[in-house]
């Protein structure tokens, strides 16, 4: 990569302006991944049947898993600039592809779509933010990381609104929609390669940080030998197992009554497009404004609190009123708040431990440990369908998810007790990173 010139430097030398460029890049990333996010659901819905979704997560999981190290050792071989731009091509083509394939589409079309959709997400959001956090030492992150975040927030509100209309006001259809997207990748990169040739993306040296987090080693015994000797250490790696478990089956059942609901290919389409901005719309209310009024006068442990108070109240009221509105209701508590306030909490959280080791811990949780514990939400709901039938299925979910909440409640309790120093030395400070 050539030198910036020194009129470029002058340019993007301002941390708003960056702040603000880097919130246009990462609106452009959600707008295209929400333009795919309904379309993949809509299409496997049309194309397969809900019960096989526990396999194509697992498949998912398992797949990003195997990625990981490949990606690892292209970073370390060509850098990260290369890669991010890379993946953005291929990504892009992959979509046109399946663009193609669409038009004789089968069951193993849209499984293979919804699985290249879900790893969208993550390699283009983590790489984001990974280039993010090489340009911002901790006291600019804290300032703005939650703008730059909301633009991501913002991107799935419009990606869900333009989707919707897309579909429902003009001549596209649900397969349209990648190609749309597609063109959408093809610009955040000519950004992302613009923004790096203006100097946006200098990385900042830090001596004193033994591990970049950028580049962090994924060595399990580390992080087991960290999690049975630091009761902190493993009281995060619970929380995140038991909200992990918890997503699948949240999402299950949702996609369940879509599925009865909307047997129209395009209304399901409309409908998934609109439900995915009210839940962008959502996060981004309270990430904006209620996250900073809970950090600050609660502190970091009553926001991990929300979360599974809400979702363990909204799945009490669809154990009753088993219907699409209510399982909208318990959807939107678990994702909205998610993306808003429990991930900015998550991440102040970690503030709380030894830093060299505790890169290493949320090196493996986020790229590994996330994957590994989703998969066992997807066995549970195997097992109890496999169990009982339909209707008796889903209150049995239903109750999985309750006493998984209230085991999530105990933790962030007993992470109080263990590390409340570093939640109260936390007040107040911010950092959402959405996926």
């Amino acid at each position: 990569m050539s030198v910036p010139s020194t009129r470029a430097l002058r340019w993007t030398g301002s941390t708003a302006l960056r702040s603000l460029l880097l919130f246009a890049n990462f609106f452009l990333i959600l707008l295209a991944y929400y333009l795919v996010k309904p379309a993949s659901r809509s299409l496997f819905l049309q194309h397969s049947d809900s019960d096989y979704l526990p396999y194509v997560w697992t498949a998912s999981g398992l797949l990003l898993l195997l990625l990981v190290p490949g990606y690892q050792r292209l970073l370390a071989r060509y850098g990260r600039m290369r890669v991010v731009l890379g993946s953005c091509v291929g990504t892009a083509a992959l979509l046109l592809v399946f663009r193609m394939l669409f038009h004789h589409a089968n069951a193993a079309v849209a499984i293979g779509f919804y699985v290249l959709v879900d790893i969208f997400s993550v390699v283009l959001v983590e790489q984001f933010w990974s280039l993010t956090n090489s340009v911002y030492d901790s006291r600019e992150g804290k300032r703005w990381y939650g703008l730059i975040a909301s633009g991501g927030l913002i991107g799935g509100v419009a990606g869900g609104q333009v989707s919707s209309a897309l579909v429902r006001y003009t001549s596209l259809t649900t397969e349209d929609l990648i190609s749309v997207a597609a063109m959408l990748v093809l610009l955040m990169m000519a950004m992302t390669g613009r923004l790096a040739r203006a100097g946006v993306y200098r990385e900042r040296e830090v001596p004193d940080v033994p591990v970049k987090l950028d580049e962090p080693t994924l060595d399990f015994g580390v992080v087991l030998k960290s999690i049975r000797s630091s009761r902190y250490v493993a009281l995060m790696a619970l929380l995140v197992l038991v909200s992990q478990i918890v997503e699948p089956i949240v999402e299950y059942q949702f996609l369940h009554h879509v599925e009865a609901a909307y047997t129209d290919g395009e209304a399901r389409t409309v409908f998934l497009s609109q439900f995915l901005s009210l839940q962008s719309g959502v996060a981004l209310a309270v990430n904006l404004l209620l996250t900073p009024l809970i950090h600050r006068y609660g502190g970091v442990i009553t926001g991990l609190l929300m979360q599974p108070l809400l979702l363990g109240l909204s799945s009490s009221f669809y154990l009753f009123h088993n219907s699409l509105r209510a399982a909208t209701v318990m959807k939107i508590s678990d994702r909205g708040l998610s993306y808003s306030v429990n991930r900015a909490s998550k991440e102040l959280l970690y503030v709380g431990a030894d830093a060299q080791t505790i890169f290493k811990v949320k090196a493996w949780i986020d790229m590994v440990g996330y994957r590994v514990f989703k998969i066992v939400g997807n066995v549970a709901i195997l097992l109890i369908v496999q169990w009982t039938t339909y209707q008796q299925s889903q209150a049995a979910l239903t109750l999985v998810v309750i006493g998984l909440c209230c085991a999530w409640l105990w933790c962030v309790v007993m992470l109080r007790r263990v590390g409340g120093s570093a939640g109260k030395a936390n007040r107040g400070a911010v950092v959402p990173q959405p996926v």
